[in-house]
């Protein structure tokens, strides 16, 4: 009788991609354009940020942070795919597949941490007004930027360790995906997969849901601070600071969200629909969240407008 080969480690895989999706290359150019757009906006928000010492503020703290992210979660998934397919390459190395995995996948988290940390940063500001510059400094909002930086590498270090134990039937399997994600990779493993699908909706619940579920006590807490303030204009004044933040929660954590809930109740989902949804779900965020921060907070403008004025003033001969 003839045994089926199982190969502990192939040589790489093949990125399946779109199935019959029409003009799918002008959809991979749109991405070049979203992965520019995404540099250019990100690294002047950083830019404004660094240069003007009025925003050394917990607060931007974790908008840079979270811009930063923005730029490396792009980077590490978009190229990639222009590689695969605009360029035709879809076979991707065992090692090179895993690194892309393990930075896409450490840099989504860090984002999803980042717009917990700044509502906390915003449920501080507004519940304790007059003990915030007290209770969150920069040195604070510092810690516990790190702390979620080395808990999310904590994690994927051991998402990463059960993955390659993993073993694949044939040389070369195709991941039904557009790019080498966690839960398409596992699935095509001959040998058992159970540790990864416990690690991959664990890793679901943590970054995903529990993030989302802290994001809106924090808002109920500031709701009902709010509430408190006499004025309506005073409530006003101090909601405006949180709209930019609600506007880059509902568009990372909606999108993601109505996937896997729809995933978890096992509706059948096209394929095609699948990965257009995931990767404008990915790739969409890092373009307009600098976009959205800049033009919904008037600190961030007039550090713009300074900046410029600056370099329009000519010394005087």
């Amino acid at each position: 009788m003839e045994k089926n080969t199982t190969l502990s480690k192939p040589v790489g895989f093949l990125i399946a991609g779109f199935q019959s999706l029409q003009h799918v290359d002008y959809y991979f150019i749109f991405l070049v354009f979203v992965y520019l757009g995404t540099l250019i906006a990100n690294f002047l928000l950083m830019s404004v940020i660094w240069l003007s010492h009025s925003l050394h503020t917990p607060k931007y703290l974790a908008v840079f942070n979270l811009s930063f992210a923005d730029v490396c979660i792009s980077t590490a998934l978009i190229p990639k795919c222009i590689d695969h397919f605009l360029l035709g390459s879809k076979f991707v190395l065992y090692d090179s597949c895993l690194t892309q995995m393990f930075f896409f996948h450490y840099f989504y988290c860090v984002e999803s941490l980042s717009l917990v940390v700044m509502a906390y940063e915003r449920f501080v500001s507004i519940c304790f007004p007059l003990r915030s510059s007290s209770i969150n400094t920069n040195t604070r909002m510092m810690y516990i930027i790190f702390v979620s930086w080395v808990f999310i590498l904590a994690y994927l270090i051991v998402l990463m360790v059960f993955l390659t134990k993993l073993s694949f039937c044939t040389l070369d399997p195709i991941i039904q995906s557009y790019f080498c994600d966690h839960g398409p990779l596992y699935r095509i493993a001959c040998s058992d997969n159970t540790p990864n699908r416990t690690i991959g909706i664990t890793y679901t619940v943590v970054f995903i849901f529990v993030p989302l579920v802290v994001i809106a006590l924090s808002y109920m807490c500031i709701i009902a601070a709010l509430l408190k303030i006499v004025s309506a204009e005073g409530r006003w004044k101090a909601f405006k600071t949180c709209t930019a933040h609600i506007i880059l929660v509902v568009i990372f954590y909606i999108p993601v969200f109505v996937t896997y809930i729809l995933a978890w109740i096992k509706t059948t989902i096209d394929t095609d629909l699948r990965i257009l949804n995931t990767s404008l779900a990915a790739c969409l965020p890092p373009l307009l969240n600098p976009i959205i921060y800049t033009l919904k907070t008037e600190e961030v403008m007039e550090q713009i407008k300074q900046l410029l004025r600056k370099q329009n003033v000519k010394p005087l001969k």
